[in-house]
């Protein structure tokens, strides 16, 4: 049978089944409404809520953030994921507060509708860690950048969105063009964030058990969600998304990559020593030191680390950009953290110190993933820039050895 739908709400009888799927915008007031409105007058034999396990938790206890552990999320390498989920978390808060709606209150809206009246739920998203994770390998350097570019124009905007503009999120048309731009300057991360999400979102929903199941999910999943049921139903497509439910392990090719730069950089000195003698060598083993070790030092020193954490950064820097396991931000960030130790307070304004340039700095935890980003990048900054040096440095003795055989 066709679908049924208008502007939030599409409505899928397939395979002796209805399915109804209910889009939102995550901080709409008029949202937590229509969720409720929906599971009432439906009564479904299962709610399917886009959310996973973990942020379920953080929705029902927003106090988790006090029992984060900054040094094990540094060890663990999810650095750069928790900024960018606290800055996602912080510009979705901003969003919904002039209209007194926290980020997730809908779904939180449905599920209370739900249990109050004993009917089962569902979480039917893919874990965010997950999501990131695949969103940043997936990327290219340029996508990177440009993901960056926009978590940190999202972080310090203090554009006002107006009730009428956030329903304006819900419409097709509207979100059409979001998908589109994302398309353009995003296609790795549209991917990912987008149709990847839309394919698991589906065969999780069609896994729900009962003849009536509603589906609680982003209006910008809607057309693609119902799309893929559709092709679920009609047996040209599977539920099986086991090629998309995790982070895949890095391939052989991507763990010899890793070792290239730091073989190449050994290899340029090395050839340094032989080619321009032990003066050449030492100077271009200096260089490296000092290009590596002053620009992490430079990037600790503007995200506000503390002298030890900047000391750390000069002289670990040059050892661990040869090494792949083990980048300087990691180590520069944990020294930050136990010497500047976050606090109860920290933890309580995390969101909000996220929204302003001033709170980075203020807030601790912040200010600790600064350091980690900050030096990281000083470092990599230069290991391309004494990579160049030398490069030039041994086209020069190349040029005058030839020159001299020539004479």
């Amino acid at each position: 049978m066709p679908a049924q739908s208008k502007q939030t709400e599409v409505t899928l009888n397939l395979a002796g089944r209805t399915i109804v799927l209910v889009g939102t915008a995550h901080v709409s007031e008029l949202s937590v409404k229509e969720v409720s409105e929906a599971v009432e007058n439906l009564q479904p034999d299962t709610l399917a809520l886009e959310l996973d396990d973990k942020r379920l938790s953080n929705l029902e206890n927003p106090d988790a953030w006090r029992e984060m552990d900054i040094i094990k999320v540094l060890r663990d390498k999810n650095g750069f994921l928790m900024m960018a989920n606290i800055i996602l978390s912080s510009f979705q808060k901003r969003m919904g507060a002039p209209m007194g709606v926290k980020p997730g209150d809908e779904m939180l809206a449905a599920l209370n509708a739900a249990r109050s009246r004993g009917i089962p739920c569902e979480m039917v998203d893919r874990p965010i860690s997950v999501t990131l994770r695949r969103a940043w390998m997936k990327s290219s350097l340029m996508g990177k950048c440009n993901l960056l570019a926009v978590l940190l124009a999202s972080a310090f905007s203090h554009e006002e969105v107006s009730p009428e503009q956030i329903e304006l999120l819900k419409q097709s048309n509207e979100m059409d063009s979001l998908m589109a731009e994302l398309s353009e300057s995003l296609p790795a991360i549209k991917e990912v964030l987008i149709d990847e999400r839309n394919r698991y979102l589906a065969s999780r929903i069609w896994a729900c058990s009962g003849s009536k199941v509603l589906a609680v999910l982003g209006a910008g999943h809607l057309p693609g969600v119902k799309e893929h049921l559709e092709k679920i139903a009609a047996g040209e497509a599977g539920t099986d998304c086991s090629d998309i439910d995790s982070v895949p392990d890095k391939s052989m090719p991507s763990r010899l990559a890793g070792w290239i730069i730091p073989v190449c950089i050994v290899a340029l000195i090395a050839a340094g020593f032989v080619i321009g003698g032990a003066q050449r060598g030492w100077n271009m083993l200096g260089a490296w030191v000092l290009w590596n070790g002053l620009l992490a030092a430079a990037g600790a020193l503007l995200a506000g680390g503390h002298p030890v954490a900047v000391l750390v950064s000069f002289a670990g820097a040059p050892f661990t950009s040869l090494c792949p396991f083990v980048g300087i931000g990691i180590v520069s960030g944990i020294v930050q953290a136990l010497v500047c130790k976050p606090k109860v307070a920290d933890m309580e304004a995390l969101q909000e110190d996220a929204a302003s340039v001033r709170g980075f700095y203020r807030n601790r935890i912040l200010r600790t993933l600064l350091v980690f980003v900050l030096s990281s990048l000083g470092s990599s900054v230069g290991t391309f820039v004494a990579g160049a040096s030398f490069v030039k440095v041994l086209a020069s003795l190349f040029g005058k050895i030839v020159a001299l055989f020539r004479q």
